[in-house]
């Protein structure tokens, strides 16, 4: 028990040493909409999906990487790939990618890919309401890399280092970040507690073409200097930072049944708390069937139930397949439906 307390104390302080980093958690004022980097909220994974976005305690297979990436250091094998695709709202495409790596006395290294395009859209004015012949984009991209370990038999820490990358049109910004986890089984009945703290980084600022001008200081052509070289002034925005904590139990667990539940609490920078609660059941870990509620307490929010499958075929010994699949209802803004592929070889 003492080296319970001691571990978590470990934890709360590794995370909450950095004062600048308490205060921009633990803020009395609302700030929706006013954080950069906004894909970097999208959870990738449709395990994680069908089971409400419950994984900081469960984080057990390569997206660990994205909500807890000490998790990675207990994962099965000695390598994972995987893949996740999803059409989300609005028919912005999302894409997530990563591999993960054992090294025997080390620990697990990673590398990871997320991306969100906008599809191309024409460039209207009030001169050229449906088009004047330009078309217009957005996309967003983040490329990381981590590792994970295990201090002791139950206990492992994972860290995550990302570039960020956001453009729209001629302009761009881009910055760096940092995810912090931890991963504990206790005792009871090994129960996890998960800890994460996610997007940790510097600010960033569009630059580019299109935020260039030409000024006229008088607004006059016929007096002074005309057509001077100047620019909008851009501001600077903090990235979404995120703190997790969330717990995962197998509450029954036989020879071919086996039903894990899992609660997660999310306190983000730019928004209110929020709490989300997700259940699987599997079969002879062969299949599974998953269901889960996103965003709990949180005032209007389109998110609500989720549910998904998944297979977890071995074609041969020490390589698995797995296939996932994941809805998720968004209410007035429709649906959105997760698959991904990945290997444990």
């Amino acid at each position: 028990m003492r080296k319970f307390f001691l571990i978590i104390t470990l934890s709360i302080f590794i995370l909450f040493s950095n004062s600048n980093l308490y205060s921009q958690i633990f803020r009395d004022i609302t700030k929706v909409g006013t954080t950069a980097g906004q894909f970097l909220k999208i959870g990738p994974g449709a395990r994680a999906l069908g089971m409400g976005g419950t994984y900081v305690g469960i984080s057990d297979d390569i997206y660990a990487v994205y909500y807890n990436p000490a998790g990675l250091a207990i994962s099965k094998g000695n390598g994972q790939v995987a893949f996740s695709h999803t059409q989300w709202l609005a028919n912005i495409n999302y894409d997530f990618a990563a591999a993960s790596l054992n090294v025997e006395s080390f620990g697990t290294l990673f590398i990871t890919v997320t991306s969100l395009r906008v599809p191309e859209e024409k460039v209207r004015t009030f001169e050229f309401p449906e088009g004047n012949g330009q078309v217009w984009d957005a996309g967003s991209v983040s490329f990381g890399a981590g590792f994970a370990m295990s201090l002791t038999d139950r206990f492992s820490i994972g860290f995550h280092a990302k570039y960020i990358n956001e453009s729209i049109w001629s302009s761009s910004a881009s910055g760096f970040a940092l995810d912090v986890g931890t991963y504990y089984i206790t005792p009871f009945n090994d129960l996890v507690i998960g800890a994460s703290v996610s997007n940790f980084g510097t600010k960033m600022k569009m630059d580019g073409r299109d935020i260039q001008i030409n000024y006229d200081p008088d607004n006059n052509q016929n007096t002074g200097p005309n057509n001077i070289p100047a620019q909008f002034e851009m501001d600077k925005y903090d990235l979404p930072l995120t703190f997790r904590i969330g717990f995962s139990m197998d509450v029954i667990k036989t020879r071919y049944i086996r039903v894990k539940t899992a609660f997660d609490a999310t306190h983000p920078n730019d928004n209110v708390e929020y709490v989300n609660a997700g259940i699987e059941l599997a079969y002879d870990e062969l299949f599974f069937i998953r269901g889960g509620y996103k965003s709990l307490f949180l005032s209007n929010s389109e998110q609500s139930f989720t549910l998904g499958a998944g297979l977890n075929y071995e074609m041969k010994s020490g390589l698995n397949l797995k296939i996932n699949y994941a809805y998720g209802d968004y209410g007035r803004l429709k649906s959105i439906q997760y698959i991904d592929i990945g290997i444990v070889f």
